[in-house]
């Protein structure tokens, strides 16, 4: 819960500079990304459908969201979860779900189902709907254009935008986007946040300065966590140098504090 002092986890996405938002899979990633001084955190669909098992998109993580979600709300930041499509393909029950995550800030729901995309009018009626049943939640209205190379086009991408924030999108975010003039032209065009993934060739100051309002950390911290894990226990195997790691008493007091919050 975040102190009613503190920016909103709107206000956050008009300073400026880029609101830098990092995504958990977990509890003990979150609580990682809140130690470390991140205002917001969101969540991955990847990173929670792998911790299942399951490959991303597929719907699977409806429920694993739903107990993340809630776990995630006592933090003293803001929550934003990734909810795939809204897992399903009527809005009133995206609406109902969304309505469900008590707590949380905002929500990220994308405008492609099975690496397909959908009829914009189909996600603006899940925008619409969730708006009007959860006005205050922040609706992060995402295009995958680009992400999947389908209309990958700044017109096409403008043309499912505007839809989205005539139904009451909060911000737009445009994965897969990079290319500086494009996102600059998305961004003097889209009249709401532009948020997008981080860009390896570009700063977050450098992003603001195209326009960009908001930088995900998308899967990145997921991955590269994996990428460590493996990292280590290969080097123990072969008598490496063993990589630098979070110690574990400070692990350890960060979830005792958690369970305490939670009692």
């Amino acid at each position: 819960m975040t102190s009613p002092a503190a920016p909103s986890f709107r206000e956050l996405h008009h300073r400026t500079a880029p609101l830098v938002l990092p995504n958990a899979w977990d509890i003990p990633s979150a609580l990682a990304f809140a130690d470390a001084g991140f205002e917001a955190v969101g969540t991955t669909s990847f990173g929670v459908a792998s911790g299942l098992g399951r490959p991303d998109g597929g719907r699977s993580t409806r429920d694993a969201n739903l107990a993340l979600a809630g776990a995630l709300a006592p933090l003293p930041v803001h929550i934003s979860v990734d909810i795939e499509d809204g897992y399903a393909d009527e809005p009133d029950e995206v609406a109902a779900y969304v309505c469900a995550l008590v707590g949380i800030a905002g929500v990220n729901i994308e405008d492609s189902t099975a690496e397909t995309l959908i009829d914009p009018a189909a996600h603006a009626a899940k925008v619409r709907a969730v708006k009007r049943r959860c006005p205050e939640v922040f609706v992060n209205a995402r295009v995958d254009t680009y992400w999947l190379g389908q209309d990958a086009t700044v017109a096409a991408t403008l043309e499912r935008a505007a839809r989205y924030v005539d139904a009451g999108a909060d911000g737009v975010f445009v994965p897969g986007a990079t290319e500086p003039a494009v996102l600059r032209e998305l961004a003097a065009a889209v009249p709401v946040p532009l948020n997008v993934l981080a860009v390896p060739d570009l700063s977050p100051t450098e992003l603001g300065e195209l326009g960009v309002r908001r930088v995900s950390t998308g899967s990145l911290p997921y991955r590269a966590a994996l990428h460590a894990a493996v990292r280590a226990a290969d080097a123990v195997r072969g008598g490496g140098t063993v990589p630098g790691a979070a110690p574990y008493p400070r692990l350890q007091a960060r979830l005792v504090d958690y369970a305490t919050r939670l009692a």
